[in-house]
């Protein structure tokens, strides 16, 4: 009887790899209509391009590698790649930078490591700062929610500006009902704090409602439904989630009960930005994360207070996508130095 020895992801239940895949993307339906919703038919649009040209680009390595495209793009896992990076980039964002960031993600993240299961970064999110990096204008040009919005974003007027079909600039879309032009409400406390406002202040700016960011909260709650079901039907397990939220959650509470003028609420922390997409969407990913239980616990606490360590001290209001990255040269680490005890172990052996 032959043993079959297979790289990861290896995970724990009777689902095969597409059928774990189909299912993450089935739970991103939550998330994904509340962006829509609050962000226009960009996002729509968005995974259509992202989606084909992952697909393509799968679909053209397994052919130089002589391998099966069929089973390659059966296991739905350049689809979960795609659907990842459109809803991580702006609505707006020109076709042609969505095409480089999926190229990018399928042929040199996943593909020049061996494919599935040998890739060292999560794919997304080295396609997000490989995008970030290169064009950060683009990259941070989000439109305002739909609350505050002055003009709607419609599924026209989504091809027009995202093909590149009309002239009008995008600011159309990014000014708010009292013609101030709009940023996310990560970037704005940012900007804010470092202009000498304070937290109390920049919170009074109609971006935010309150506490957290208008819309943003409503897109994190979705995203955190999406994760519960997936908890809920073990797809992924708690230990990651919980290590991201809980280390964000303290090192935000520590530092706002030390000075709440210039520290963040751990409420906008937890519920802005990509953080509920990040900790059970993204950092799960069984082929880049730690595998033991106590290894998990350890990724997802570094994912964090990375997380809050970026968003506070370092140039970039949202720092998700470094802080995944980072985590994922941890991994091997990680699993290396924290490993499960072996069956029939005894306490002082």
């Amino acid at each position: 009887m032959a043993f079959k020895i297979a790289s990861s992801p290896h995970v724990s239940t009777t689902l095969h790899t597409n059928k774990v895949m189909q299912r993450v993307a089935l739970c991103l339906i939550p998330g994904i209509l509340a962006q829509v919703y609050f962000f226009g038919m960009g996002t729509l649009v968005q995974i259509l391009i992202a989606v084909l040209t992952c697909l393509s680009a799968e679909a053209a390595i397994m052919k130089l590698r002589n391998k099966s495209i069929k089973n390659a793009l059966s296991d739905n896992s350049a689809l979960v790649t795609g659907i990842l990076i459109a809803i991580a980039i702006p609505p707006l964002t020109p076709w042609w930078m969505t095409v480089i960031g999926c190229g990018f993600a399928m042929v040199i993240v996943k593909h020049l490591y061996g494919g599935l299961g040998n890739n060292i970064f999560n794919p997304a999110m080295a396609a997000y700062v490989l995008l970030l990096v290169s064009f950060p204008v683009q990259m941070t040009n989000w439109v305002a929610p739909a609350e505050l919005a002055a003009n709607q974003v419609g599924i026209v007027a989504a091809f027009a500006h995202i093909f590149e079909f009309t002239s009008a600039g995008l600011d159309h879309f990014r000014i708010a009902v009292d013609g101030h032009t709009m940023a996310t409400p990560l970037d704005t406390f940012k900007t804010d704090l470092s202009m000498g406002m304070t937290s109390s202040e920049s919170l009074q700016r109609n971006v935010f409602d309150g506490m957290t960011g208008v819309g943003w909260f409503w897109i994190n709650l979705a995203y955190l439904a999406g994760g519960l079901i997936m908890l809920k039907l073990n797809v992924i397990r708690w230990h990651i989630s919980t290590g991201i939220l809980l280390a964000i959650f303290v090192c935000s509470g520590f530092g706002f009960l030390l000075n709440p003028d210039t520290h963040a609420s751990p409420m906008l922390h937890l519920f802005s930005g990509g953080t509920m997409l990040c900790a059970f969407f993204i950092a799960t990913d069984p082929v880049t994360a730690a595998t033991s239980t106590r290894g998990r616990l350890l990724f997802g606490a570094i994912i964090g207070v990375l997380v809050f360590v970026i968003r506070t001290y370092g140039g970039y209001p949202d720092a998700v996508a470094f802080a995944v990255l980072l985590a994922n040269m941890c991994a091997p680490f990680i699993d290396y130095y924290i490993r499960p005890r072996s069956y029939g172990h005894r306490a002082g052996n």
